[in-house]
């Protein structure tokens, strides 16, 4: 499996290569106590590291990374949700939640009265040749209450949200999309057939996202590959049988695609439920 490089100048001043690493962190103030957060930043070094289910506040899990910026888009509702961008690179502009020229205010509220947009669950960075995008898209739930809201809002408004952004410049989006694409997704695809994060309707909706263009990295360089999971149940030693699912991606518009040197999942990476994802792209500066 690739593992990532270190971002650097090639030499080259209109060229740089760079790491992004996408990780669902499940509640970032439980990871820094365990002491993961930290010695996976110093051994990994990402160049922008995009963060789901931050479930805090910036005050609420202070950090001393100095070299980075941070963006925070934390959720209404109280450790709950969230994202956040670390970034050595300063951005042009940073957009939080999907946009109101992208989505009316009711879009996004589903049949309980809960608004997506009020959970922070996207950040998007903007640089001078491409923006970058973290997502954590809404978990169907058990009961798939909320499989409804994903194809018919969620879904259709986040692919809209990332069209808009390709018509400027390409797009890179990572995170936590809560579904396994294909039955190489996960580890047991039959018993699972219906149940959250396999649905047809969830598996459709990023289908969509395929067919507007975007590419999986990970399943473009490894074609055919099995095993390769980015989520295990804590139940039955799962993550130690890796009985797991990839349900957290890397995509790019097919302008980039060339431009991915390195696409990677970091399953020893431990702190979590989820494992980083990321890749090493090259790109111009300017």
């Amino acid at each position: 499996m690739d593992k990532p490089v270190r971002g650097r100048y090639d030499g080259q001043d209109s060229i740089f290569s760079m790491n992004i690493i996408s990780w669902n962190v499940n509640g970032l103030r439980a990871v820094l106590k365990k002491g993961t957060f930290l010695d996976f930043i110093k051994r990994h070094d990402p160049d922008i590291l995009c963060l789901q289910e931050t479930k805090a506040l910036p005050h609420e899990a202070v950090i001393d990374l100095p070299e980075y910026t941070e963006y925070w888009n934390s959720a209404d509702k109280k450790g709950y949700s969230g994202t956040a961008i670390f970034t050595k690179h300063p951005p042009i502009a940073v957009i939080n939640n999907i946009p109101p020229d992208v989505v009316s205010e009711k879009t996004l509220v589903d049949s309980k009265g809960r608004n997506a947009n009020t959970e922070g669950r996207v950040i998007a960075v903007e640089f001078a040749t491409c923006f970058v995008v973290t997502v954590y898209t809404p978990n169907a739930k058990d009961t798939l209450e909320r499989l409804s809201f994903r194809k018919k809002q969620w879904d259709p408004a986040f692919l809209r949200f990332m069209l808009q952004l390709e018509k400027k410049k390409p797009v890179i989006f990572c995170g936590d999309l809560n579904v396994a694409h294909e039955p190489i997704d996960l580890a047991r695809p039959k018993p699972n057939e219906g149940k959250k994060g396999y649905t047809l309707e969830e598996r459709e909706g990023f289908g969509n996202l395929v067919k507007a263009g975007f590419v999986d990295v990970f399943r473009a360089r490894h074609p055919g590959e099995v095993g390769h999971y980015t989520w295990w149940t804590h139940w039955a030693n799962a993550r130690e049988r890796n009985v797991g699912w990839r349900i957290d991606y890397v995509l790019t518009s097919k302008t980039l695609v060339k431009k991915v040197k390195k696409a990677f999942i970091l399953p020893q990476v431990m702190g979590s439920d989820h494992c980083p994802v990321g890749i090493d792209i090259t790109l111009p500066k300017k």
